[in-house]
């Protein structure tokens, strides 16, 4: 991707420009560039795979050699630090280790810490520090404290060398950046056009403005959100599945947004037994089709005014790293006006089909001036070639250039009839220092909030402060199975899942088991259990809904009584309130409103109860910043 330099906000413009500046060129500075770069490039790697999760990669280099490298599969996975440095074994002693991203011990333990410390590792060149806050410079400082050398580029290492390493790292976490400094998720806004500006024909027909490289490239940018949004006249119109097709891996939520729940009855959206969808819609409409999409399995989510900021705040609420918007031009103009577009991804087809009432891809937003346009910023431009073009020409086309300039060269295709991808941010990727206001300057601006009152501790992502209690952390658990023979397994959120499937007396049941145990992350584990609970309900326990509680806790005890740090952390919030911040799912979690059951959130305050013996009176280590 192609990226240009001033577009960065303050403080980092600053930094930047002390980079350009600056003439002390150290000779290694190019290497550890270079290394950081392959570091980032290797975070990416889980993209299409795993998701919501930081980007995390490592590379460990000695004398100009790499001598291992790992990456974050996903939420809850080993660390890309410890992958490192198993893979680098004895040649860590004395070796420098490069971290696209400082890294992020949400869980008390400080892994990927203790993992360069214990193989003797002796330099740590990071890309960035984490952007969130409770976890920014808690590596760095520890590294510190231990004797290694720690050189953070744009900081310790001020040289233009590293100024392709530095956007790389920012760009492959642009969405925890986004998140972090904005509390939004990452939103991107795809469409496909003609060269004169239709996203369709006047009757409508879109079927198809792009090539089959542009649509496969869709399914790429599919495979990397975690949702992806359409209104309710693409579902009319188009009857799209909005899968990404790439034959496994992750499958982002489809989500509707309709006010009036003016839908077909018959659409590929409504089949959930592949990928689930969110139909969202305004407070009561159409009762009895909100039934219909309930039987169907489809999740409704009523919001009393539906507009896109609202909902972007509650898919933010519901641990969403990144958004892809496929929606026609009159949504994606009242997500572009509310402000909660970030970054626009337009295939340009060499077409022209004409046509007055045509539909364009962004509708009305109330500009009369060309002055009023909205640019984007840090362009970059991608040819997607047919795969069998009829003849071979020299074409040449505007390379991503941001200052105005024209620099013409020939794409690697060179084809005529080559769709163009043309991207670039409406928004730039915001500071690395969000502020966070304090309690009492919350208190203040918020009366009804009293520091009387009990504090509630929320806690949802591993990547919160309260990561640690989530079922996702990487914590295993070992327990005697139901022949008293000792299990492991990779997280509580595996061992919960299949024991929906314990004591059944279907056949099938120890397969699906056995294949939730060995789920390579948490996340594919709960995929995993909900969907066959889903489609096949006659592998399940006869007594689940009764039982799993129960069995929740069991797990619960387990893992806050093997690990000291996370028992220490639970009883350290004693007297507060402790709840699971899932706004959708209401057995579990709170809920959007407080209307949720928080069973997590009681089965954690009752396990901290029985192991202080009752007495419930201790004050808290760990102050609540929500």
């Amino acid at each position: 991707m192609a990226m240009a330099m001033g577009w960065f906000p303050t403080p980092f413009t600053r930094t930047t420009t002390s980079i350009i500046n600056c003439t002390n060129h150290h000779p290694h500075h190019a290497l550890d560039a270079s290394y950081v770069k392959r570091a980032a490039l290797l975070s990416d790697k889980s993209a299409c795979f795993t998701s919501p999760h930081p980007n995390f990669g490592c590379v460990i280099a000695t004398t100009g050699n790499v001598v291992g490298e790992g990456y974050l599969y996903a939420q809850g996975t080993t660390p890309a630090e410890v992958q490192a440095v198993e893979a680098a074994g004895e040649f860590c002693r004395g070796a420098t280790a490069y971290v696209n991203m400082e890294p992020g011990d949400c869980h008390g333990d400080y892994t990927a810490v203790s993992a360069f410390i214990k193989a003797g590792i002796t330099r740590v060149v990071i890309g960035i520090r984490h952007p969130l806050q409770h976890l920014r410079g808690k590596a760095i400082q520890s590294l510190r404290a231990e004797g290694l050398q720690v050189d953070v580029l744009g900081e310790d290492i001020r040289s233009i060398s590293i100024e392709d390493a530095l956007k790389s790292c920012l760009v492959v976490n642009a969405p925890l950046l986004y998140r972090s400094a904005c509390r939004v998720p990452f939103s991107v806004l795809k469409y496909a056009m003609t060269l004169d500006g239709k996203i369709a024909a006047t009757s409508g027909h879109a079927s198809w403005i792009s090539n089959k490289e542009s649509r496969s490239r869709v399914f790429e940018l599919r495979g990397r959100s975690d949702a992806v949004i359409v209104g309710g006249n693409t579902v009319r119109k188009d009857n799209p599945r909005l899968t990404p097709r790439h034959g496994g891996g992750h499958l982002p939520m489809r989500i509707v947004m309709s006010q009036t729940l003016d839908l077909p009855e018959v659409a590929n959206l409504w089949d959930v037994r592949e990928v689930p969808t969110i139909v969202a819609t305004q407070r009561g409409a159409r009762k009895s089709f909100q039934k219909f999409l309930a039987s169907k399995g489809v999740e409704v989510v009523e919001f009393d005014i539906l507009n896109p900021k609202d909902f972007v705040d509650y898919l933010y609420d519901r641990g969403y790293l990144s958004i892809l918007w496929e929606c026609g031009g009159t949504l994606s103009a009242s997500a572009i006006s509310a402000g909660v577009i970030h970054k626009v991804h337009a295939f340009v087809a060499p077409k022209i089909i004409g046509g007055k009432n045509a539909p364009s891809p962004v509708g009305e937003l109330g500009m009369v001036e060309m002055t009023q346009a909205l640019e984007l910023i840090d362009l970059s431009y991608e040819q997607k070639a047919p795969s069998k073009p009829p003849h071979l020409q020299d074409v040449k086309f505007l390379s991503g250039q941001t200052n105005g300039s024209e620099h013409h060269n020939t794409p690697p295709t060179g084809t005529i009839g080559s769709d163009v991808l043309i991207s670039g941010y409406l928004q730039p990727i915001p500071d690395l220092t969000p502020i966070i206001p304090s309690v009492d300057e919350t208190s203040a601006i918020d009366p009804s909030i009293s520091p009387y009152d009990a504090p509630i501790i929320f806690f949802y992502k591993t990547w919160d402060p309260y990561g640690s209690f989530s079922n996702f952390s990487p914590h295993p658990i070992r327990l005697p199975d139901e022949n008293g023979d000792y299990v492991t397994w990779s997280s509580v959120e595996h061992y919960y899942q299949a024991h929906k499937f314990v004591g059944s007396s279907n056949p099938n049941a120890l397969s699906y088991i056995e294949a939730i145990r060995s789920a390579k992350s948490p996340e594919e584990a709960a995929r995993m259990g909900r969907k066959t609970q889903r489609e096949h309900p006659d592998t399940v326990r006869a007594d689940w809904e009764s039982k799993k509680t129960e069995v929740m806790y069991k797990a619960l005890k387990c893992k806050f009584s093997i690990y000291p740090h996370l028992n220490s952390m639970l009883l350290s919030t004693s007297g507060c309130i402790l709840v699971e911040a899932s706004p959708h799912d209401l057995f579990w979690g709170g809920g959007r409103d407080g209307e949720g059951l928080n069973y997590l959130g009681r089965l954690l305050m009752k396990l901290r109860s029985e192991f202080l013996g009752d007495d419930d009176t201790h004050k808290p280590e760990i102050s609540a910043r929500y």
